[in-house]
């Protein structure tokens, strides 16, 4: 490699670098939910949901982003936002749309605790059931993103000078989702006794979209991705930050 060569690919290395210490910014780091992918997590209930709601935040902060760069690089003037609305992939999803919505779900069964329980076990079982609903929606919500954004970080190097730090931020996403995928995962083992459900998500058919020929149907579907993405990536850290203040702090926060 010559002279030249080897200082231009410094210097994208540099620029990468520094462009990933602005973007993981005060403290957020991209640090996995256990050490090593452990199996027999040592770590606290609270420092599962500290370690869950900062990563949360990270991908939300990444979603945010990258959306923000698409569109402003892709979409200026095309009125992608009109034909956005309501057309996400998780829409099916029953969602608490803010923390407010979902500090009020309370799951029906409640009603079915036996009354002769002693005052302990009607606790355990009144806080189990308050907070399964939500739990299950996270696992949901996040379980539904496996599949498009393994797609969007390999499909978004096929647009049109597509710069490096959107295809960067693509494939962060998606690592961190699974992350965080598997840090819920071992919350709602702690929380919940019993086998962690798989089946409750969302299939993705936005593959063929994303690979049109026509340019602005692929930028537009693109477009609504990244808009549905940072919908649902904000929805999940209102969620957790609710779930925390719930399970943590008995709703002293």
């Amino acid at each position: 490699m010559s002279t030249k060569g080897a200082s231009l690919k410094g210097l994208l290395l540099v620029a990468l670098l520094v462009s990933h210490m602005l973007l993981t910014k005060e403290g957020v780091t991209s640090l996995p939910i256990c050490p090593n992918g452990s199996v027999n997590c040592q770590l606290s209930l609270e420092e599962l949901f500290d370690r869950a709601v900062k990563l949360s935040h990270y991908i939300h902060f990444l979603s945010s982003e990258i959306f923000n760069e698409f569109d402003e690089r892709y979409a200026q003037g095309r009125g992608f936002i009109a034909k956005a609305v309501n057309s996400c992939h998780t829409a099916s999803l029953t969602t608490p749309e803010d923390k407010e919505q979902a500090q009020q779900i309370h799951n029906t069964a409640q009603a079915n605790i036996v009354k002769h329980d002693d005052a302990n076990d009607k606790l355990q079982k009144c806080n189990c059931i308050e907070h399964e609903d939500l739990l299950n929606l996270i696992l949901g919500v996040l379980r539904s993103w496996n599949d498009p954004l393994i797609h969007l970080a390999s499909e978004v190097q096929r647009i049109k000078e597509a710069p490096e730090t959107i295809l960067w931020k693509a494939v962060e996403i998606e690592e961190q989702n699974k992350r965080l995928l598997e840090g819920m995962e071992k919350i709602v083992g702690r929380v919940h006794s019993g086998e962690v459900e798989n089946d409750i998500y969302t299939p993705w058919e936005g593959l063929p979209s994303l690979q049109l020929a026509d340019e602005d149907s692929r930028l537009f579907a693109f477009y609504n991705l990244l808009h549905c993405l940072r919908r649902d990536s904000h929805k999940i850290d209102n969620y957790l930050k609710v779930l925390k203040c719930r399970l943590i702090h008995d709703n002293n926060c």
